[in-house]
């Protein structure tokens, strides 16, 4: 294996035309391994458990916005006449939102064990609650006049709701989905912590060594990568979704 003393210059020429090290595999694919099996830095582990939690972040949102968008029309007065019902889903969104996303990470840590499952389900129940009472709002602040015109000519109510309300809240939803999506990668770090998985988990681990400090700060700066990607993507999604410029 290379060893970090050696010069720059000396190890870059040994991987592009140098004698192999290792008959059987090029230098290159020989400096590739040890990057990705470093024993002092783990990059392939790091890496991994850092996908893992974009990915909890991403399956959780989606989920909770498949099923907060149908709920979302029960919880709207002006779409769902029914009192009772709207007091019903409304409270139930309440209590999904009022508990803390940490919290059912460690409800759902204990139910499935550690793991994604338990971060996924965590901001899942979190973001149902969440996005259900702004899906609603939205609902509840449309333009009747869009509708009461695909009423006039005699549409049935779910091509009222087709063409009268979905074009005016779509991009509002998916606004506030993707909004939600960035955000959840910077929560699923903290809540992966207490064992729900990914770089959090990975993270902490580190941190109670008191001594792979090195490996932190790598960790620390690599999250702060990948949150400043996804919120830039974010950014510039729901800026054309919204029709405005990307803040």
């Amino acid at each position: 294996r290379i060893s970090d003393s050696d010069d720059y210059g000396e190890v870059a020429s040994l991987i592009l035309s140098g004698d192999r090290i290792e008959p059987t595999r090029s230098n290159l694919s020989l400096a590739w391994d040890n990057i990705l099996y470093n024993a002092e830095w783990q990059h392939l582990d790091v890496w991994t458990k850092m996908l893992q939690t974009v990915v909890m972040a991403f399956v959780g949102t989606l989920f909770a916005s498949f099923i907060a968008f149908p709920l979302c029309f029960l919880a709207a007065r002006n779409i769902t006449p029914s009192r009772v019902t709207n007091q019903l889903v409304k409270r139930f969104f309440d209590f999904l939102r009022s508990v803390d996303m940490f919290i059912w990470a460690l409800f759902f840590t204990r139910a499935f064990g550690p793991g994604p499952l338990a971060g996924i389900s965590a901001i899942f129940f979190t973001d149902t609650g969440t996005l259900g009472k702004l899906y609603s709002e939205a609902l509840e602040n449309i333009d009747d006049k869009q509708r009461e015109g695909v009423k006039s000519v005699g549409a049935a109510p779910i091509a009222v709701q087709r063409f009268g309300v979905l074009p005016q809240v779509l991009p509002v939803f998916a606004s506030q989905a993707l909004y939600f999506w960035e955000s959840n990668t910077r929560s699923a770090t903290i809540i992966g912590a207490v064992g729900a998985g990914g770089i959090g988990l990975k993270l902490w681990e580190a941190m109670r060594t008191n001594s792979d400090w090195e490996n932190v700060a790598y960790m620390v700066l690599l999250i702060l990568m990948v949150v400043f990607v996804f919120d830039s993507i974010s950014n510039a999604c729901r800026s054309r979704l919204m029709g405005g410029k990307a803040h």
